[in-house]
């Protein structure tokens, strides 16, 4: 009997780097469903991705686990791909989702600004993404990168989150290029999909959703959605981005 698609992922594993919260928790939770064993980075958030890890493993037993690191550390890259590959013993998806956002308009960018921007939506994707190649190159497996519309149309008074993200977006070409036929790399560019941690005004959120084509903003399953396809459907596709804005990059 031919594979399907839903038990072709049984017992592979993903690393979601920023898996406790938000899009990351969605994405867990998206690719266990499918049959996927997942590793849940966390950087602070340790009862959050706690709590997620118990989630999956009352679903399917030890199907889920935490793993803690500090992206800004220059050792930590190495070592968390070790420590998700040595739980299972091998490694066949790497999510780079973990990322910070805030505003920088131009006359107060401090070089801590530009490191942690840079850091977590650049800096971190590479390394891992090399620290990860000897064990993906074993399992034909690939590597998503969380980028954002505003790689490609920038947002004001975001310059350096917006020249890390098109770095990002670069990035994701550059590796789908160097890294085949082995490893397939590819991005999802989000739109309005969670609105930022940090308060904005609902004339703010309005106009934002105005500017989509389906007049709606997004939810976290319709990126962990596009991304359990690019993962599991999506054997010829490498070196994309694939935007999930509701029509917002149409700049209607």
């Amino acid at each position: 009997m031919d594979s399907t698609p839903e038990n072709t992922m049984n017992e592979k594993v993903a690393l979601i780097t920023g898996g406790a919260k938000r899009i990351g928790a969605e994405t867990a939770r998206t690719l266990h469903a499918a049959g996927m064993n997942i590793v849940i980075h966390y950087r602070s958030s340790q009862q959050e991705a706690d709590e997620l890890s118990a989630e999956l493993n009352l679903i399917r037993p030890n199907s889920a686990t935490v793993v803690q690191a500090d992206l800004d550390d220059d050792h930590a890259y190495g070592k968390l791909i070790e420590d998700s590959v040595e739980i299972w013993g091998h490694l066949d998806v790497l999510v780079n989702n973990a990322s910070s956002f805030f505003p920088t308009p131009v006359g107060t960018i401090t070089l801590g600004h530009w490191h942690n921007l840079v850091n977590s939506n650049l800096k971190a994707p590479l390394f891992l993404s090399q620290a990860a190649v000897p064990f993906l190159k074993e399992t034909r497996g690939c590597i998503i990168n969380m980028v954002d519309i505003h790689a490609f149309r920038p947002m004001k008074e975001h310059p350096v989150y917006c020249a890390a993200k098109a770095g990002l977006a670069m990035l994701t070409q550059s590796l789908a290029k160097e890294l085949g036929p082995e490893i397939r790399v590819n991005g999802i560019g989000p739109g309005a999909i969670l609105w930022p941690e940090n308060d904005i005004s609902e004339k703010t959120k309005q106009q934002i959703i105005e500017r989509t084509a389906l007049k709606r903003h997004g939810e976290p399953k319709d990126i962990a959605r596009a991304i359990l396809f690019l993962v599991r459907d999506a054997d010829y596709i490498t070196g994309h981005i694939v935007p999930v804005d509701g029509g917002r990059s149409l700049n209607i």
